[in-house]
């Protein structure tokens, strides 16, 4: 994030690296396929850090938003594995003592399945959820995707209908609860288009013995040339009745690419809680009401193979609250400096 780093959940999106095994990784890259396996594993250190003001306090700081160790490699040619670690602090409940761990994950995979057990992200449709954290800037997010602990235990099942078209079901530990058996069941249906991307979830999680926090999530994402435009509405409640309008979230994000070396961006978010629901994903004071975000930023990648990214983004809410950071992120290729130092 480009502001004070509690971020809680960020679904990272799948990728691929060096093989034609599904690897989940960080969003730097563009996915690649190779006929054979490269068993060496990818392994980077990913830091941001920067300067915020804010101005409704009239306080500024420079600050480290955080270092993360992120590794992804194969096993054989349909099992991979992959860890991303949060090296400079932790914010999340875990009591597996895995605190500082985003994911862990074991996966096998080949052209119609895919089979993932380990601490992983829930399935949450929506692109906004799906970023990694350094990928987001907290004062522009959702209350819902600040305040969501993502990172659960559990397994994972995909099926790969057609060329871009999967379906998947998730049984994992409940974000709701820490203690007992308390589960999510999360079912995700992707596609993609020329012009099109899906990300659609229906989830039940678990906040009491028969309890569940019922939530529906719709991200559409639509690309015209260096033009993509984000909209998503995700909705939740524990009481059907309540679904559409006691807790919902509708976001709406354009960007501008232009020639893979900067990227202009946008977001306005509408965002409603309750203040009477038996669950917490709002700040403290801001339920019973309309919370309205907004900001827009640039961010330059001054180096070819985008290891090294300068930013700069400002937000704000009804809250009367405004924000400026700027800051940069650096990819330490570990992997690739090893190997041409081996050349």
């Amino acid at each position: 994030m480009g502001v004070v780093f509690t971020t809680i959940g960020s679904a990272v999106r799948a990728q691929e690296a060096d093989s034609t095994v599904t690897l989940q990784k960080s969003s730097w890259g563009d996915a690649e396929k190779s006929e054979t396996v490269d068993y060496i594993p990818d392994i980077s250190f990913d830091f941001r850090g920067g300067f915020e003001q804010d101005f409704g306090n009239t306080t500024g700081r420079f600050n480290g938003d955080g270092l993360y160790l992120d590794i992804n490699g194969n096993i054989s040619p349909h099992l991979s594995y992959s860890l991303n670690q949060r090296l400079a602090s932790s914010y999340y409940e875990d009591n597996s003592g895995f605190n500082g761990t985003n994911w862990l994950t074991l996966s096998f995979e080949n052209d119609y399945f895919g089979l993932t057990f380990g601490k992983d992200a829930l399935f949450v449709g929506s692109f906004e959820y799906d970023a990694y954290d350094l990928d987001t800037y907290y004062t522009m997010n959702s209350m819902f995707y600040n305040m969501l602990d993502c990172w659960q235990w559990g397994v994972s099942a995909s099926w790969y209908l057609a060329e871009g078209q999967s379906v998947a079901f998730q049984f994992a530990n409940s974000p709701l609860s820490y203690e007992g058996s308390m589960f999510a069941y999360n079912a995700a249906w992707r596609g993609e288009w020329e012009h099109y991307e899906s990300y659609w979830t229906a989830n039940l999680w678990q906040m009491a013995d028969a309890a569940y926090l019922k939530s529906l999530n719709f991200g559409n994402r639509f690309h015209f040339g260096p033009v993509t435009v984000d909209l998503e509405y995700m909705t939740r409640a524990a009481d059907l009745k309540g679904l559409f309008t006691d807790d919902f979230t509708f976001i709406a994000a354009p960007s501008y690419t232009f020639a893979d070396i900067f990227r202009i961006f946008g977001k306005f978010g509408w965002e409603r809680v309750a203040d009477d629901l038996p669950y917490e994903l709002a700040y403290e004071g801001y339920t019973g009401t309309d919370y309205l975000f907004y900001g827009a930023g640039v961010e330059v990648f001054p180096f070819p193979n985008k290891d090294v990214r300068l930013h700069a983004a400002w937000s704000g809410n009804n809250f009367d609250e405004n924000y400026l950071n700027v800051g940069i992120t650096w990819k330490f290729n570990l992997t690739g400096v090893l190997k041409s130092l081996l050349q």
